[in-house]
């Protein structure tokens, strides 16, 4: 396979830094992939590739971080865009759009009674979490170490311009630790608010985890003992493994459910649902932006739920991301490396077992990449709708170059 060159993305980087912090900033920078390997731009998707301006094109396994699930320039979704857009977007009101959003969310997510909407997770994870003080009268909270909440300054994973304020009532518990969880709560007596996890441990850098066997069975009753509010950050895994919320993929009911990523289709949107009886407390929490009501990412987030609902899009991603993991075993066993490969079919991860440095996986992930299929070394990828056989086929194809390469370059 012919391998890709990067020469407009380094230009227009090198124009970036001059008026831009760090020319790209957060997640999206290069300096969490490998530099001057992979693209910095991207000029424009059509179902699931994009282009990027040197013109290369790309498999996306990453689906731009999760929001693609339908595919770029999905025809459904960008037709109710382009109707909705004949009404402008953003007014002194909510539009009607918002009312059928929430409606639609509260027939399709099964412990929803209620939604609210904004633009980012971590705007539905803080007011989660606000809800669940205002509804017990508490201040802390239990997370889990290595978890993303958002970038807020309780839960950012950076340090720069925090107090040690910001993170006093924050406890930091362990994934699948549910003695860890227990002895939280009985240390602080009466004082614990809310646990907020997501429904599988995910972190950066890291492989990911599913529950072990009992452990969400053993924080309902957690937190039906000592009325703790149950919150399930859903923000990554939301509509991939459950349409009715990834509570129910793995088997028990969360009090509070914050989605984004995929609700849009490539749109801004977060919604937070929950339970009834948090109704009142979700109503006393001052919660608001100027942009939140837009009906254009609503509209889309409407039309992405009822198409994914018609098409039976779950099971396909489900299929896909399986023929992905397998294949990737496979391929590696053959060029005599033990490949983990992690997390649910839709929201896959894949690492070298033999390392913990990660030049083998960088290395690795770097040339499936310049071959055409987008593969991120250090967070775990995404499968959309839009993906097909052909395209695990073709990546498949990638890896069996990459793998011999890193064969050589590590004298394996």
């Amino acid at each position: 396979m012919e391998t890709y060159k990067f020469d407009k993305s380094m230009e227009l980087f090198n124009r970036a830094r001059a008026v831009i912090p760090g020319g790209i900033y957060g997640h999206l920078s290069p300096a969490v992939l490998v530099p001057g390997k992979y693209p910095y731009y991207a000029q424009r998707g059509e179902g699931g590739y994009y282009w990027d301006p040197d013109g290369n094109r790309y498999i996306d396994w990453m689906c731009g971080y999760g929001p693609m699930i339908l595919g770029y320039n999905h025809p459904k979704v960008e037709a109710a865009v382009d109707e909705q857009r004949k009404n402008a977007d953003c007014f002194n009101h909510p539009t009607p759009v918002m009312v059928e959003l929430a409606e639609l969310l509260v027939d399709t997510v099964k412990i929803a009674d209620w939604a609210i909407f904004a633009k980012n997770g971590s705007d539905t994870t803080t007011y989660a979490v606000q809800v669940a003080r205002q509804s017990t009268g508490r201040d802390k909270v239990i997370a889990c170490k290595g978890a993303y909440h958002g970038a807020h300054a309780w839960c950012t994973p950076g340090h720069g311009g925090l107090t040690d304020a910001d993170r006093v009532n924050v406890l930091m518990s362990e994934w699948n630790n549910l003695e860890l969880f227990r002895k939280l709560v009985d240390e602080h007596p009466n004082q614990v608010a809310a646990i907020i996890l997501t429904p599988y441990h995910h972190p950066a850098f890291a492989d990911s985890v599913l529950p072990a066997p009992g452990f969400y069975e053993g924080i309902r009753s957690l937190c039906d003992r000592n009325g703790i509010v149950l919150i399930i950050d859903d923000v990554r895994a939301g509509f991939r493994l459950d349409l009715r919320g990834s509570d129910q993929y793995f088997g028990f009911d969360a009090d509070i459910l914050c989605f984004s990523k995929a609700l849009g289709n490539t749109y801004p949107i977060s919604a937070c649902v929950g339970r009834d009886d948090l109704r009142l407390s979700a109503s006393d929490v001052f919660f608001t932006g100027s942009f939140w009501g837009g009906g254009i990412s609503m509209a889309a987030a409407i039309a992405t739920i009822k198409e994914l609902k018609e098409t039976n899009a779950v099971a396909h991603m489900m299929h896909i991301g399986k023929l992905l993991q397998d294949g990737i075993r496979e391929t590696g066993a053959k060029h005599g490396y033990e490949m983990s490969v992690t997390g649910p079919p839709t929201i896959p991860y894949a690492s070298f077992a033999c390392e913990r440095d990660f030049m083998r996986q960088q290395v690795f992930c770097a040339e499936v990449t310049a071959r055409g299929a987008f593969f991120h070394p250090h967070h775990n990828w995404f499968i959309s709708a839009a993906h097909t056989e052909a395209d695990v086929e073709h990546t498949l194809a990638a890896c069996d170059e990459a793998f011999a390469i890193v064969k050589e370059k590590f004298n394996d």
